[in-house]
This record gives C-alpha cells, sequence and structure tokens, in this order.
C-alpha cells in the first residue's frame, strides 16, 4: 500500500468493521438464517475519531492492560486465550460482561462519531443482486457506506478490519467502484475528488478497531434480538444507522435512524425470512 502521508492532499483515516456474517446456507443449501452462530444481518460501519488517534490508541492499549493485569479478568477463557496468542484486546462478541464494561464505560464518552449500513439477510435479495456469493454481499453493503465520502479534496484512509476473502483487495476495489457509480448518480466525475485507500488490519494489532466492533455490535443485538441497553448507553456515539432493505420504510427515508430524531427502538428487531 502506497505510503497514506504521502501525499500533497490532506489525510484523513476512518475505521470499518463488520456487523454479523455473511453465512446463509447449510448443509444441502439450505437455509440457516438465525440458527446458532448464524446471524439475521450483515453490516458494515465506520468511525470517525474526533482527537488524535495515537492518543486514543494509547489509551485503548491501557485498558487492555489494565485487563491483561486483573486478576479477576485475566481468569476468563476468552481472555486468557487471547493473552496466550499474543495479548488481549477488546471483541465485543466474545468479550464477558465484566470485561466488556471496562470498554464500555471508556466507549461512552469517547469523542467519535459512527455510521452503520445494516443488511437484513433476504435470501433473494442475495440471489439476485449479489448471485449468491458472500463476497458480492460484502462489497455491496461496503459501497454504500463509503459512497457519499467521495466528493472532500483529501486522502481517506480506510482502516478496515481483516476477514479473511471478504477484505481481499478485489473485493475492495469492486465496493469501490460501486460507490463510484452510485456518487456519479448524484455528483460529476469532477465532483469526486477523495482519494480513497485500503488499509487491511487484523483487530488485535490495531486497538482502535475495537470501536467500530463494539458500537456494531450494540446495534446487532437491536437488530437480532430487540435489546435496546447498550445501543441507549452508546447511541450518542452513534450518528446514523441505515437499515438498507427495510423497503417497507423507504418513504422519506424512515429507515435512517439517528440517535436524537429517529432512534432505534425495541420494534426494529426483525424475523428470519420466509424466502
Amino acid at each position: 500500500m502506497p505510503d497514506p502521508e504521502n501525499n500533497a492532499l490532506p489525510v484523513e483515516h476512518r475505521f470499518i468493521d463488520e456487523v454479523g456474517d455473511t453465512t446463509f446456507y447449510g448443509k444441502g443449501k439450505q437455509i440457516i438464517l438465525g440458527q446458532e452462530g448464524v446471524s439475521l444481518t450483515f453490516g458494515l460501519g465506520i468511525v470517525k475519531f474526533n482527537r488524535p488517534l495515537v492518543q486514543v490508541r494509547e489509551e485503548i492499549a491501557a485498558l487492555q492492560g489494565q485487563v491483561e493485569a486483573d486478576a479477576l479478568l485475566n481468569s476468563v477463557p476468552s481472555v486468557a486465550k487471547r493473552m496466550a496468542r499474543g495479548g488481549f484486546f477488546f471483541h465485543a462478541c466474545k468479550d464477558t460482561d465484566d470485561v466488556r464494561s471496562v470498554f464500555l464505560h471508556y466507549l461512552r464518552d469517547l469523542d467519535c462519531e459512527a455510521e452503520f449500513h445494516i443488511a437484513r439477510k433476504i435470501p433473494s435479495i442475495f440471489l439476485r443482486k449479489h448471485n449468491g456469493r458472500d463476497d458480492e454481499f460484502y462489497a455491496d453493503v461496503l459501497s454504500h457506506l463509503i459512497k457519499g465520502r467521495l466528493k472532500a479534496p483529501r486522502r481517506m484512509v480506510l482502516n478496515i478490519a481483516e476477514r479473511g476473502s471478504s477484505t481481499r483487495a478485489r473485493v475492495l476495489q469492486t465496493a469501490l467502484t460501486k460507490a463510484s457509480g452510485r456518487a456519479r448518480k448524484r455528483w460529476t466525475p469532477e465532483d469526486l475528488k477523495t482519494e480513497l485507500v485500503f488499509n487491511v488490519q487484523s483487530p488485535s494489532r490495531e486497538p482502535l478497531l475495537a470501536v467500530p466492533d463494539y458500537l456494531g455490535w450494540a446495534i446487532q443485538r437491536v437488530f437480532e434480538r430487540g435489546q435496546t441497553r447498550y445501543y441507549d448507553y452508546l447511541r450518542q456515539r452513534i450518528r446514523l444507522v441505515v437499515d438498507l432493505y427495510d423497503t417497507a420504510n423507504h418513504v422519506g427515508n424512515a429507515n435512517y435512524y439517528d440517535a436524537i430524531r429517529n432512534p432505534l427502538t425495541s420494534k426494529n428487531k426483525i424475523d428470519p425470512p420466509s424466502t
């Protein structure tokens, strides 16, 4: 990857992680949505930090060290396992409640803002729109996330959590091509001045990726369980949630949720699709 700082354009960093998984089928091509370990939604979130990245990274690393040094927490099997593999890092779906509380209290007051695009996993759309391919599904959702970020004259480095084949260069380039095509429907090519650079990173080595991970986890619990407790606690950090395939609410952009005018509620819980 080119050096993100070696450019005349101003450089901005964003941090991206996924929500849920892209799995639709089990053995024999049977739909397994909603079964144990298989989500009903898939999404991606992007976070902007309004404080120096070095400072925030150091603070999160210090919290990780705090967990490692806590005799009550470092004996938790999921914590001990990560420590044995090179060092503890926060990971919302694997952390226990007492571990999560360490990061949740920090995150609530962190000066950052996030946007998430959530796609309901509807088999008919997956087949028609994404050809039944996980990588096309991932690229399409990512394109929605970045299509509105292409106008400003800047170099934007998208630090994206590594997720197997989904974050291969070919998939990311497909997402950018789709995003550019969608952006050109609103603006002229001359208006699109942002240079995007993908920087795929392991969450175990980049503490800042814990932020979209935790915020996405809180949002997912609303859609999957109707549980708003964590979302309500963190929602001032979540600028926007877009429920992409909520066609019943597309009129007037009612499928766009913000913290004040139209927050997520338990009514946003979805059921497994029938088709």
